[in-house]
């Protein structure tokens, strides 16, 4: 979707054209729900907060100056929506201790998740997401699976594409960690059912 085609669509919209909303919701709810559902990791809450994304945005539709994608827009409001949700709910999130990792390390990491990828082994990495907390698992989603580049998800959440490596980084180390445990005890056990 080319950023003309959605500008004529806020045009309309602007002008008392409610009906066209109704196209951006359908372009963009399932990237709205996909990054919701990451961050709350509760399909519920995932859905209300879609709604209330979508309130807002329309209400702010009027404030959006064409300065960035309009699914960056509406990706940086999605985001401060979960982490609004998140903070009212004071949920406690899973922490994971960082190990000591060098950047050799983590992009071995960067490799191991493409050859899991190349394998299916899709839904592995998306049960170790779910392990992170929201603003991590955010960030290695909007990066691995949005393909959003660094400038793109620093306008999402706020900051600055140099500091966003950094909280990538980091990311990465807690992600690093889960695969680790979850899959070292399952080498381990094939290893041993291939020894019997």
């Amino acid at each position: 979707m080319t950023t003309n085609q959605d500008q004529i669509i806020i045009q309309q919209i602007l002008e008392g054209d409610t009906k066209a909303f109704a196209v951006l919701v359908d372009r963009y709810k399932d990237l709205v729900f996909t990054l919701a559902i990451q961050m709350l990791k509760n399909r519920e809450e995932a859905e209300e907060v879609s709604q209330d994304t979508f309130i807002k945005v329309f209400k702010k539709l009027k404030n959006f100056k064409g300065d960035s994608k309009f699914s960056t827009w509406i990706y940086r409001i999605a985001y401060n929506t979960c982490l609004d949700r998140i903070k009212s709910n004071k949920r406690k999130q899973n922490t994971v201790v960082i190990n000591e990792f060098t950047a050799h390390e983590v992009k071995t990491l960067d490799n191991a998740l493409s050859i899991m990828e190349a394998q299916e082994s899709k839904q592995a990495i998306q049960d170790c997401l779910q392990m992170l907390p929201a603003d991590d698992c955010a960030l290695l989603t909007l990066y691995y699976f949005e393909e959003l580049s660094l400038e793109e998800i620093g306008k999402v959440i706020g900051v600055k594409a140099n500091h966003v490596k950094v909280k990538l980084f980091r990311s990465r180390k807690k992600l690093t960690t889960i695969l680790q445990n979850k899959l070292e005890p399952e080498i381990i056990e094939s290893y041993a059912r291939e020894r019997k």
